[in-house]
This record gives C-alpha cells, structure tokens and sequence, in this order.
C-alpha cells in the first residue's frame, strides 16, 4: 500500500487516538467501582448487577443526550475541560428524575481530528463528573470525520442506565391535589438556549473573550459556566429514610424551558402556577436580556431562568425537604402548589402549557413579577 493510500493520509491518525486514551485512562478508571469489569480500552464495558438481585422488581432506566452548541463556545476557547460536565448533567440528570440511581455511562466524541490533549480535557471532565454523580464511565468511542467535520470542531454525546425499585418510581401517577412544587436553583444557563446566546452576542458584536462588567468575568467564562449536577444529591434525599416518600416527581429543566418541562411530571387534569416572584433570575439571564432589548419573560421557553430542576413533594414535608436539599447543597424555594381540577380562568389562555415531547400531561403557567 502506497502512502497516498494509508489512512494517515486520509486524515485519520490512529495513533493520535491511541495517545488520547492512554491521556484519560487514569480519570476514566476512577470512577470504576468493584462492578466494573474488564477494565479501559474493551470493545464492550461490562458491569455487574449482581446487586439487583435484592430488589423486588428492578426498572432499567436509561438516558441519552448531548451538549448543544455550547460546544462552539468551548472551542472558540479552546477550552475542553467543562464541557464533560455539562454532558454528564445533561444525561445522568435526566435519570434521577424517574427516581433512579445512576450507574454507568457511555460517551461519543466525533472529530474533524483527533488532538489527544483535547479529547483527553474533554474525557476527563466528563469522569470527574461521573465520579460526583456516582456513574461508572464504562466505555466511549471517539471517531475521526476528516473532511466532514473541520479540524478544530467536535461534537460530544452520551448514554447513561440506572436502576429503580419499581414501586418506588417517581411520576405524575403519584402527584396528588395540594402537592408542593419546589424549585431548585441552576447554576446559570446550563447547556440549553445556546444558539439564542450565540446570535444575541453576535448581533451585540462581542467575541467570547470581552469583558461583561456586569458579570464579573469576560463572556467566554460566563458562558462556560458549568451546569450543576443533581443526580448526587437527590440520589441521596431519595435514599432519606423520612424524606424519601414524600418525594412524588421530579423535572429536569432542560430544553423547552420551564413550564413545559414540569407540566411532563404532572397528571392530566391538574395544574400549576409558578409564582416568578419567588426567586430572581441571575444577572446573566438579565444581562443577556437587556442585550436583546427582550424581557425574561420571552426568554421562559428556552432558558432555565434559575431554575435547573423541580421537586413536586407532599405540602407536609416540603420544610423539611427544602432544609435537606440545603444540607445537600442544592438551594429550593416553594414556586407553587399542584391543583386537580378545574383551572383558574384566565383571558390569555395561550399562557399554559401543556403537552410537550409527547406527554400530556398537566397545565402550567408562570405569574406575577421576577423578585428584583
């Protein structure tokens, strides 16, 4: 075979991939526990689930997800290290929402090429925070598009499986008329609503490297602020011996914003309105608002406003719920009550939602003012 004709030449260096692996074997194999089997670099990841056998009836759950266009941000940068946590929030987060446990997960890297110092800043943070969220990261894979992708672009995406007892799955089922909905505070805008950033910034004329004066940081920063990551702490609030119970769904605010995603956990026939003056959105949200000469409000279908998830508790534990997630490290705040029947009435009936990504679930609406 001709040099002409060798891989290499068509843009794909193997043996960059294999620098890239041996960069992240150490991060990757600390989140590896006694049940993971085989070890890095196998065709397959293997865990053992062994452990199942003590429950009665053991639900799979699974998840998968990606990053977004955030990614451009990141490498615009040229800096790799964060973006593995937003996956990882993005994917293990969406588990603990039907009350599972996380317990491994997988990722896919797709490159114009491969820089193994990249992929490996990129790998290990995604380790660091499967390690936070208790998540083996078993296996990945990361694939080389010469001449399809540019040489500096990637794209990253993963998958995710937990485990739950099924009597104690979290749903709308278990919602009940004067149900509590708390709000838990986001970290800031998270990995959703990016393409609107991106071309509020670009309309604005300012790069990722300017100042924000009113944030603290250059825009680059601010944006790459990563999201928080859930799945410990209400791995552990639903492990509570008091608490656990009065734990009825949860909601990962994710695209569609805040509304449409608690509307999928309640049941049809019942409905919610979260009071805006109960928390105040992050100077972030605001300042990009003022950018684009457009209010909060516009904004609650694509950014979490200060919202990352919702736990919808039973009224009589919701102090002590809040006080735990506090201890936890997750800040929450009552938002609204669950009503079943029939709604208030309201001239701008548009202002519900309800329904989204094919579940047809509850009503939700937002009132009154942000606290300032």
């Amino acid at each position: 075979m001709t040099a002409n004709s060798s891989y290499a030449a068509a843009g794909v260096d193997t043996a960059a991939g294999d620098l890239a692996v041996e960069l992240m074997k150490e991060a990757v194999a600390k989140t590896h526990g006694p049940n993971v089997l085989g070890g890095v670099g196998g065709f397959a990841g293997l865990f053992d689930l062994s452990f199942a056998k003590a429950y009665e009836r053991p639900l799979l759950a699974t998840s998968t997800d990606g990053v977004g266009t955030k990614i451009a941000i990141a490498q615009a940068l040229d800096v790799h290290d964060t973006i593995g946590q937003d996956l990882v929030g993005m994917v293990v987060d969406d588990i603990v929402v039907v009350g599972a446990k996380p317990l491994f997960m997988t990722d896919y890297i797709a490159c114009g090429k491969v820089v193994p110092e990249r992929i490996a800043a990129i790998v290990t943070g995604i380790a660091r925070a499967c390690a936070e969220t208790g998540t083996a990261l078993v296996g990945g894979e990361t694939a080389e598009h010469p001449g399809l992708m540019g040489v500096d672009d990637y794209d990253v995406a993963g998958a995710a499986v937990g485990v739950v007892e099924a009597d104690r799955l979290l749903g709308a089922d278990r919602v009940v008329d004067g149900d509590a909905v708390l709000a838990i505070a986001s970290s800031g805008l998270h990995s959703n609503g990016f393409s609107l950033v991106r071309h509020i910034l670009q309309n604005a004329g300012l790069s990722y490297t300017d100042a924000a004066p009113d944030l603290g940081t250059t825009w680059g920063e601010a944006l790459l602020e990563p999201t928080r990551l859930y799945a410990g702490p209400l791995v552990r609030l639903l492990e509570h011996e008091r608490l656990a119970a009065s734990v009825h769904s949860l909601s990962h605010v994710t695209g569609g914003g805040i509304a449409a995603n608690l509307a999928r956990v309640l049941p049809r026939g019942s409905w919610v309105e979260v009071d805006r003056s109960t928390w105040s959105p992050a100077p972030v949200f605001r300042v990009l608002g003022d950018l684009a000469g457009s209010t909060l409000e516009s904004a609650e279908g694509t950014w979490n406003l200060g919202i990352g998830f919702f736990a919808v508790v039973a009224p009589d534990a919701a102090a002590a719920v809040i006080a735990e997630l506090d201890t936890l490290g997750l800040s929450a705040w009552q938002a609204g009550t669950v009503t079943i029947g029939d709604r208030v009435s309201t001239a701008s009936a548009d202002a519900w939602e309800q329904g989204a990504k094919g579940v047809d679930g509850g009503a939700v609406r937002l009132v009154g003012s942000y606290a300032s």
